[in-house]
């Protein structure tokens, strides 16, 4: 009788574990003889006897070439040491594997998937710090075993923030009432609901929920914004909750793409009115677009909003601070209707690849919350682009944003990447090292600069999965890798898009009920000032 644990997936709720697929001595799970000589192949059944029940690499094999063919692909990518283990098996499932993990002396070798333990991986990343973990992959098909070059994990000194979260949705944004918010531990697998919009959602009385955001990666620090039923802005500041209305006549709606000043009690916003067609032919299947978009601030200590930018011809979305808190970048694209015999939304349909926006900044004075007049960062309309979501790195250097043809909402376009503006030295360039064919999209800094999450669908052009990136000293980056699960094939099962990717410094301690429990009450409303 063989022993041998086999790849087991549960879920529990929000959070999901996984039983080892390395094979071992300890446990015995009884296995006719010729089902599991059906699943693992003579040659492997063969292996696994002569290993007393740990694989063994194949002896006689031969030599290829090419790297191997695995998911995730991690195939020389770089890690920090404190991230949790990467899992992998064969991307054809149907292909037998045996692979190894080697740093220094210590080594573990796995069959059919690579699943180590958080104790073995983390004792390689110890030994690998600054160094690389030796990958071997032993692949089989009827009964011939391939021997692929070897390649590297790279394992990074610089740590990465523990925490990320991350809005769960449908890919068609068609029924938003199983969304969530959730945060996910990235020193291993522990995933939770930061809170769930079915909790507010009753019958015809739905809601949605978007916009989560943290004051200088401070969980303690965290607002959201729910929209219809019960709708209003949830503010998290130190244990203490409240839930504001910030609609009011001067303004065009509830604020909407947060930038929390880094020290101060200060939120920027845009706001915006909204619309999203769906097209039956275009690749593009989702267009999002504003009828109206300005920039306006609120003064959390005075309960105050305020009108920063809203000129009628001007659409403004995605403010972002510079860490030092003296600077606000946004984005802005210049439009003007023209068409007096339709609505706006219709003529809107009609031109929205027409959209170009440009990077803009003001100069602000923290001591008397004054802002300077705007100034062109990057004209990226006169290279025939539409630059969004500027996000500056923790020292100051390097902003970043996403790049496509037209428009603001690169989520849904395909040839949206990610670009690269030196602020010292005035280079433009896009992170050719980090983009793909496919869309990349949301991306955020970690708080000490050398890791940078991104929104991409490089698998499958459906579903936006986290993909995280090392970012040296003078802002070049590695190959990306996904966000580690305890099962290799997880994403590839998992029918959610990973929306809103942001670093922590630790997880939100608040319960979904707590938090369904404020969204329940009444918003106090905020004051507006000229």
């Amino acid at each position: 009788m063989v022993k041998v644990i086999s790849s087991r997936f549960m879920v529990q709720g929000s959070k999901f574990k996984e039983q080892s697929s390395r094979f071992k001595v300890s446990v015995s799970v009884k296995v006719p003889l010729l089902s599991l000589i059906g699943r693992v192949g003579v040659g492997l059944f063969i292996l696994l006897l002569a290993s007393c029940g740990q694989p063994q690499l194949p002896t006689e094999y031969k030599q290829s070439g090419e790297w191997p063919k695995i998911y995730p692909d991690y195939v020389n990518v770089t890690v920090p040491a404190n991230i949790a283990p990467l899992t992998f098996m064969p991307d054809n499932p149907d292909v037998g594997m045996i692979a190894r993990y080697k740093a220094g002396d210590e080594e573990v070798i796995y069959a059919d998937k690579m699943q180590p333990t958080e104790e073995e991986w983390h004792r390689l990343t110890e030994k690998a710090r600054g160094g690389k973990i030796e990958v071997d992959v032993f692949t089989q098909t009827d009964d011939q075993w391939t021997r692929h070059k070897p390649f590297c994990i790279y394992v990074s000194a610089d740590s990465i923030d523990p925490y990320i979260s991350y809005r769960l949705i449908a890919p068609s944004f068609v029924s938003y009432e199983a969304l969530t918010i959730n945060q996910r531990c990235l020193e291993n697998y522990d995933e939770s609901v930061i809170y769930d919009n079915i909790l507010n959602s009753f019958e015809k009385d739905g809601q949605c929920i978007n916009c989560h955001h943290y004051q200088a990666y401070n969980p303690q620090r965290m607002q959201f914004h729910a929209r219809q039923f019960r709708g209003g802005t949830v503010l998290v500041m130190d244990g203490n909750m409240k839930k504001i209305n910030m609609k009011n006549d001067s303004i065009l709606a509830a604020g909407v793409y947060p930038a929390w000043h880094p020290t101060l009690n200060f939120i920027v916003y845009a706001t915006d009115k909204t619309f999203q067609n769906f097209h039956i032919n275009n690749l593009n299947k989702i267009e999002v677009y504003d009828l109206a978009s300005d920039i306006i601030a609120y003064d959390i200590d005075k309960n105050e909003v305020t009108n920063l930018e809203n000129d009628t011809t001007e659409f403004e979305v995605f403010p972002c601070w510079a860490p030092d808190g003296k600077t606000l970048y946004f984005c802005s694209a210049h439009f003007e209707y023209q068409d007096t015999a339709h609505s706006k939304n219709v003529e809107m349909r009609n031109r929205y690849q027409e959209f170009r926006y440009n990077i803009y900044k003001k100069s602000f004075d923290p001591a008397t919350r004054q802002f300077g007049p705007k100034e062109l960062v990057y004209d990226a309309a006169a290279n025939d682009q539409s630059a969004t979501l500027p996000r500056v790195s923790p020292d100051g250097r390097f902003l970043h944003f996403t790049s496509g043809k037209f428009g603001y909402f690169h989520i849904w376009h395909h040839d949206a990447d990610i670009w690269s503006l030196d602020l010292q030295s005035g280079e433009i360039r896009p992170m050719s090292e980090i983009n793909s064919s496919d869309t990349e999209s949301y991306h955020s800094w970690s708080s000490n600069g050398r890791w940078v999450i991104i929104s991409s669908r490089r698998y499958d052009g459906t579903f936006t999965r986290p993909f995280i990136a090392h970012i040296d000293a003078n802002g070049k980056g590695t190959k990306p890798f996904e966000l580690p699960t305890a099962d290799p094939d997880y994403h590839r099962q998992f029918m959610r898009s990973y929306n809103i990717p942001e670093f922590m410094r630790g997880p939100v301690t608040i319960t979904p009920h707590q938090f369904a429990d404020i969204l329940k009450g009444e918003a106090t409303p905020v004051k507006y000032k000229e």
